[in-house]
């Protein structure tokens, strides 16, 4: 080989070696959270007003109706995100659940099974049984703590307490990776926005409580917090209690919100008189949006309004179809729409050249 092919071989193997080095690799993972519209098993609890749930309203068939809409929820919690991460969401935010029964029935859906879901849960003392809960895949995910967090609130005119949802707090390892999850539903809009602001900021507060609890110890803690809120990201729950900003431009333990942009453009999760709220909401702390990528940062977020999940036909179309209907099951899915955040972290992106001898 004379010199001028050495060279040339040479450089070729050197603008190789420069290039694939340039080419980045991701691991890429769902973290989610959905409402999943009054997911009730079909045994009356004496203990909760559970009777006035949906399906037991259902007088006949009410078993064949349960079936119908654990198979609905699991197909649509199987689709969140993996048209991206080609797998199903590594964690997963749940609200409007009566207890752990369901969940169990849930993970264990044919299409979710192979996934081997484990489930955080603690009973609430909201006076339906409504409870929050976090699932997550075990081979991805390991909780390191876990604790349930009391709102406590009540009526504004004779000062009785209100029993609602507790708030979820999970840490764990997502991989390698320590992250906090607080998972939210907070109180509803019943009786007029107004008249019930104060019981969702009173949420606020315990849930910014729990922010600052994890930054004392920690201030690049990254938390994600998730939920059906009952406010939208402009409302001052969300804007002047936990401050949370819709620019990744926020100080150390300031709050990003992704999902004020989605709302800014008319888009939301859940109507109501043909009006579009975004009361499902990601928000997440500073340390998730840095440009390092050798630990799991935030890539984008998302609300998961496929065609399916949209009624199609009479007066509410256009809105997430449900799945109850004037005391009967619709086969819908829930009256909102899920949401979910994207984190990706850098793969070893080593360049190796082989040589022929």
């Amino acid at each position: 080989m004379n010199c001028l092919k050495l060279t040339l071989l040479i450089l070729s193997l050197s603008v190789f070696a420069t290039v694939n080095a340039q080419k980045k690799k991701f691991k890429i993972h769902t973290l989610a959270f959905y409402n999943v519209e009054n997911l009730f098993d079909t045994i009356n609890n004496p203990t909760k007003l559970d009777e006035f749930s949906p399906i037991m309203k259902i007088k006949s068939n009410r078993r064949k109706a349960y079936n119908s809409k654990i198979n609905n929820m699991a197909k649509v919690i199987a689709e969140i995100g993996k048209d991206v991460t080609q797998n199903t969401p590594a964690i997963i935010g749940i609200c409007e659940i009566e207890n752990a029964d369901v969940l169990e029935d849930l993970i264990n859906n044919t299409v979710l099974q192979d996934k081997d879901y484990g489930i955080i849960h603690y009973d609430s003392p909201d006076v339906r049984g409504i409870d929050v809960a976090l699932l997550f895949q075990k081979k991805l995910f390991t909780p390191i703590n876990t604790s349930s967090h009391e709102l406590i609130i009540h009526d504004d005119q004779n000062q009785k307490r209100i029993y609602t949802r507790n708030q979820l707090l999970v840490s764990g390892k997502l991989e390698n990776d320590l992250i906090h999850i607080i998972v939210n539903h907070w109180p509803s809009r019943r009786g007029g926005e107004a008249r019930s602001r104060p019981k969702r900021i009173a949420a606020a507060r315990l849930s910014k409580r729990l922010v600052d609890s994890l930054q004392i110890i920690d201030p690049y803690s990254k938390i994600f917090i998730m939920g059906d809120l009952n406010d939208n990201p402009n409302n001052t729950s969300i804007k002047k209690i936990l401050k949370a900003k819709n620019t990744r431009n926020v100080g150390l333990k300031g709050i990003y919100n992704p999902f004020e942009t989605f709302f800014k453009k008319g888009l939301g999760t859940t109507a109501y008189r043909d009006s579009w709220s975004l009361f499902d909401q990601i928000m997440l702390t500073k340390p998730l949006l840095e440009k390092d990528y050798a630990s799991y940062r935030f890539y984008k977020a998302g609300i998961f309004n496929k065609s399916y999940l949209i009624n199609h036909n009479g007066k509410y179309k256009g809105y997430p179809f449900r799945s109850w209907s004037n005391g009967n099951f619709s086969n819908g899915f829930s009256d909102h729409f899920p949401v979910y955040v994207y984190v990706i972290k850098e793969i070893d992106t080593s360049v190796i050249i082989k040589t022929n001898d």
